[in-house]
């Protein structure tokens, strides 16, 4: 039994090899964009939309409530991001249960691909958000010394949340296929339902951390007497 999606190549060519990660994180990607472009090819308003339209206008709507609770301005900014995160994450999960399919975050590979991508969105956000010399003060703040802290915490908490989705989601797929192994006519609904639900969550706790990351990067200086492009009030006139 394979545990890994790595472990199963499927063509190598000296340094090349393609195995289950790479097809599989393919598949997953079509699928989005043919899907993207099935809904969204005949958009309508009013009472008389697709269910399909539905589904999506909720989906997005969810998204950017969420990113407007940790209290972001301009939540649509952030929504691209953050939204292909989930829907990746959550659609390579679900499809776990079509027979031969091998999700491509019980590679270790994607969950650090993932969250590299977070890491770099971090600074990104927080420069377009505070300028480039004041998201940088906080990594010298309140003095110099706390340079390598600040940057070994950015690393650390960059490799934790890859680990963490990759370990979740090992470890659940594991614990499906032992029970199936032992009990193959008693659990197999029941446990699918179980990795399904795992799946949901993971790719949710994993867009809800990055959002917290961009969101703490990107209020880093609020309270520094510089306002971020775009966020200062409009005066009143006297």
């Amino acid at each position: 039994m394979e545990i890994s999606p790595d472990q199963i190549v499927y063509w190598e060519w000296r340094f090349v090899t393609v195995n289950a990660t790479l097809v599989y994180s393919w598949v997953v990607i079509v699928l989005l964009g043919a899907g993207a472009w099935f809904i969204t090819r005949n958009l309508t308003v009013g009472p008389d939309i697709s269910r399909w339209q539905n589904g999506l206008e909720v989906l997005v709507g969810q998204i950017l409530t969420q990113i407007e609770t940790t209290g972001l301005r301009h939540p649509k900014r952030y929504l691209p991001f953050i939204g292909t995160l989930f829907i990746f994450i959550v659609t390579c999960n679900i499809l776990a249960v079509v027979p031969g399919y091998v999700a491509p975050t019980a590679s270790v590979t994607t969950p650090i691909a993932l969250a590299m991508c977070v890491f770099v969105a971090v600074p990104v956000y927080g420069i377009m958000n505070r300028g480039l010399k004041a998201y940088f003060k906080r990594y010298i703040r309140p003095t110099p010394l706390m340079l390598p802290f600040t940057i070994i915490g950015e690393i650390s908490r960059t490799v934790a949340l890859g680990i963490r989705l990759f370990g979740n989601m090992m470890s659940g797929n594991l614990i499906v296929a032992i029970l199936l192994s032992l009990a193959p006519l008693l659990f197999p609904v029941a446990m699918q339902a179980f990795g399904l639900l795992i799946g949901v969550i993971q790719a949710y706790v994993f867009a809800v951390l990055a959002l917290v990351y961009i969101a703490s990067g990107a209020r880093a200086h609020q309270n520094n007497g510089e306002p971020a492009p775009g966020d200062a009030e409009p005066s009143s006139a006297v």
